[in-house]
């Protein structure tokens, strides 16, 4: 369907079967923060778009300050989601910035590439303390823990893959006595 995106999917299904704000969208994609590739703003209009089209509805309930709104899946929503679940899956092209280092490192030296590459291991142990957190957080879904706790499998083994690659990066472009 060319009015549902990938992103529109995914908020979808961060809704549920329970439902879901906006803030608590962006919190879960948040969470594990290494699939929160969408902008903060995206998490409060799309889901109002999908509610506009009928894959959503929109209801109030008490927030902490003001009522908030609280989106659900709707059948048409959940139908959408069926028929997508039983599309062929292709590999979603790759945005790295690491690998866009990588690309430039001609231009710019190893060094450079070298020393900004290796910075990533903190932010890979960041990523790894959440989806620590992450995996404790799958059991107040049972419903859903297989699933998540399979996502968070392969997203350990690609920070682990990262790893191995700043490795080989500093060992590549180490300098040659």
């Amino acid at each position: 369907m060319a009015e549902l995106s990938l992103f529109s999917y995914e908020v979808m299904a961060l809704v549920g079967r329970g439902g879901a704000g906006p803030h608590d969208l962006l919190r879960m994609a948040r969470r594990g923060r290494i699939l929160d590739w969408a902008g903060e703003s995206q998490y409060y209009v799309e889901p109002k778009r999908l509610a506009k089209l009928g894959y959503l509805e929109a209801h109030k309930e008490p927030g902490q300050t003001r009522p908030r709104t609280v989106y659900t899946l709707t059948e048409k929503g959940l139908e959408a989601l069926r028929e997508y679940a039983r599309t062929p899956v292709t590999m979603t092209p790759v945005k790295s910035e690491m690998l866009l280092r990588l690309l430039l490192a001609d231009l710019v030296g190893d060094e450079a590439t070298r020393a900004a590459v290796a910075t990533l291991r903190d932010d890979l142990a960041d990523i790894r303390q959440r989806l620590g957190d992450s995996a404790a957080a799958a059991d107040a879904l049972p419903h859903r823990a297989k699933y998540l706790l399979m996502i968070n499998d392969f997203l350990r083994r690609l920070v682990d893959l990262h790893e191995e690659f700043v490795d080989e990066v500093e060992r590549e472009l180490a300098p040659r006595a």
